[in-house]
Formats: structure tokens, sequence, C-alpha cells
């Protein structure tokens, strides 16, 4: 392992200094992306059907703990969600 790395840190130099001296000569063009043109057409159209979330209260009894002994039933609002499916057009 240590023997191909040294190997490699060797061709590595041997390529830095050849490029430096002049006697390996890199060169090339900056090369040029293609043309495309793009005509017409139009963004597809959707007509989506879709449900609501229907969200409010409703009352309901919960057992409500309290410092006295025992405990006593209470009415208070809790949340409730529900959905709307879509109309079937």
């Amino acid at each position: 392992m240590r023997a191909a790395l040294i190997a490699l840190v060797i061709v590595v130099l041997l390529a830095i200094v050849a490029v430096a001296t002049g006697f390996v000569n890199l060169s090339g063009d900056a090369g040029k992306l293609p043309e495309v043109s793009v005509e017409g057409g139009r963004a597809p159209s959707v007509d989506a059907d879709v449900g609501k979330v229907v969200v409010g209260t409703k009352e309901t009894s919960v057992d409500v703990p309290k410092v006295e002994v025992g405990t006593k039933k209470e009415s208070i609002d809790v949340p409730v969600v529900g959905v709307q499916k879509a109309d079937g057009k």
C-alpha cells in the first residue's frame, strides 16, 4: 500500500515537471454548447375536483381531574376534523 502511494506521488510529480518544462504541451479549445430552439407548445390544463377539510368543534363529556376527591363529568368543546368528499362530476 505504501509503495503504491509513493509510486503515485512520483508519477504526479513527474507529470507536473513535464508540463512546467514544456516537455508536454497540453492545449485545447474551449468548445461550444449546442444551440437549442423551442417553439410553440402550451402548458397542460388540469381540472381538479378535490374535497375540503372541515374543522370545527363538538361538545362532548370527558373526565376532568380535580383537586377534590373523585372526578366529575364536564362538557367542553373539543376540536373535530372531517373531510368532505369531492362532487363526482
